[in-house]
């Protein structure tokens, strides 16, 4: 039968089917042909010997937490402790959009900043907005629940940026632990130890320790340049432009024009430079 691993602790991996969980070993070739479930995998399994026997194929993968078969990602955002970060942002969204994860800005600890400080940084969240994607601030909590229906959802973002206390509002049942921010660091510590899978509010929500690995090295050029959204708007005049030294770039024109972002241009190189680096 066909279930969902849910939580891997050791070598249990606990399968989910009609509302029951199931511990689990898998068989004995999948160490042999060094397959590795992880949280979020479709598998087939035997609930009687507790076996999972297959896993089915999976719709994306992530490493560094090892979670599969993700839908969307809010990407939590502090405006300030730690404070806020158009690069860190821009690498999140890059990373899911490659991963086929729909991204979903969630702004947290607007009451930290002052009225001036954040009508600056809301002009670079109108641009996100502009170019199709969701902003939600972590007090929204009834349109987040909207945003879960249906789909399964990862929470990551900026360490010390909320994601827990946020899950803890939505789902007090969760009872996270929550870390205190270094002022001195100017970052959180982590709190999330155990990849878990919730059933919640007719979606399936996800608390991972965090995306310890936001590099970009193993996706190429090609990959980076296309998971930029505004970019497909301006056509350029040649089909392989990657919008950097090439004569006649739509892409860079716009730029010029304030039509795209220009922090979201200057990432997207630095993007490139790290690729190179591999």
């Amino acid at each position: 039968m066909q279930g969902q691993i849910i939580k891997i602790i050791s070598d249990l991996h606990f399968v989910s089917f009609n509302n029951d969980v199931y511990p689990c070993k898998c068989r004995g070739i999948f160490r042999k042909e060094h397959i590795t479930p992880v949280v979020g995998d479709y598998v087939l399994f035997n609930k009687d010997k507790k076996l999972i026997e297959k896993i089915l194929p999976r719709k994306n993968i992530f490493s560094r937490p090892k979670v599969s078969n993700i839908d969307q990602a809010f990407i939590v955002t502090s405006l300030k402790l730690p404070d806020f970060s158009l690069n860190l942002l821009d690498k999140f969204i890059i990373l899911m959009e490659i991963n086929k994860v729909k991204p979903i800005i969630c702004i947290t600890k607007k009451d930290l900043l002052e009225t001036n400080e954040f009508e600056e940084i809301n002009k670079y969240l109108d641009y996100y907005k502009k170019i199709g994607y969701i902003v939600v601030y972590n007090y929204e909590l009834d349109k987040i629940k909207e945003l879960i229906k249906g789909k399964t959802s990862v929470f990551t973002g900026q360490t010390g940026a909320g994601k827990s206390t946020l899950l803890n509002n939505l789902y007090p049942d969760l009872k996270l632990d929550t870390g205190e921010i270094s002022v001195a660091l100017g970052r959180g510590r982590h709190t999330t130890r155990i990849v878990e899978l919730f059933n919640y509010n007719g979606g399936k929500i996800m608390d991972t320790p965090g995306f310890s690995s936001l590099s970009l090295e193993n996706y190429s050029k090609e990959q980076i340049r296309d998971a930029f959204v505004e970019f497909k708007k301006y056509p350029c005049k040649y089909s392989d432009c990657f919008h950097t030294k090439e004569a006649e770039c739509c892409v860079k024109s716009e730029v010029n024009a304030n039509n795209i972002l220009e922090s979201r241009y200057n990432d997207y190189l630095s993007f490139l430079e790290e690729d190179d680096k591999k």
